[in-house]
């Protein structure tokens, strides 16, 4: 049990002392390799609970494709930050005022939570043991939780196609495909039949 403890105070404590440096690293690449340092020792407490399936998805999907991608776009865009943080003085005031509201919220919310009387009757029954831990999930998820994750699927959705758009650039001088005009090609346009006498280059006049 002294042990368990340990390992649980061990994955808490740099899970969460990485995800302040996620947001106070100055570097972006840091605050990259911070997220997947938050996220191993995130997956360290999912196997303490008994989740290994979602420990495993969170290695597998958030470490390994969608940390690496932001780390190799962090890399590859090559941002310049400096520029982008000029002027963010300016905008401190209202960010005060909406940190403050958010903080207020939060101690009205903490400094009034109180567990109902109903409360523990409502809980639903633990999973069987002899239930493995990804049909139980997949139980929960595509049965009583499934319309919030189409919900969550279309969020993600749309937050694809606006990062795409706001980061869509075009620039001059460079020849873009034309699907429409290369479906609406006819044989006329794409092939030139010459008749070629014997002895008559190409460049001469038919």
């Amino acid at each position: 049990m002294v042990v368990a403890a340990l390992f649980f105070y061990l994955f808490a404590g740099i899970c969460v002392a990485s995800a302040f440096m996620v947001i106070a690293a100055k570097n972006p690449v840091h605050s990259v390799l911070f997220l997947i340092l938050a996220f191993v020792n995130a997956a360290g407490l999912f196997v303490m609970m008994g989740a290994e399936f979602l420990a495993m998805i969170l290695i597998v999907v958030y470490v390994g494709a969608v940390a690496v991608l932001f780390l190799f776009v962090v890399m590859m865009l090559d941002v310049d930050f400096a520029e982008l943080k000029q002027g963010v003085l300016q905008y401190l005031p209202i960010g005060m005022l909406i940190g403050g509201i958010f903080l207020a919220e939060l101690l009205l919310v903490v400094g009034a939570w109180s567990i109902g009387p109903g409360i523990p009757q409502a809980i639903s029954a633990p999973i069987p043991a002899t239930m493995p831990n990804t049909q139980a999930i997949g139980a929960v998820l595509y049965t009583k939780y499934v319309y919030f994750f189409e919900a969550a699927g279309l969020i993600l959705l749309v937050a694809m196609v606006g990062a795409i758009v706001l980061t869509l650039h075009h620039r001059e001088r460079v020849r873009r495909q034309s699907i429409a005009a290369q479906v609406a090609r006819s044989p006329e346009m794409s092939i030139e039949i010459r008749q070629v006498r014997p002895g008559q280059g190409l460049g001469e006049g038919a």
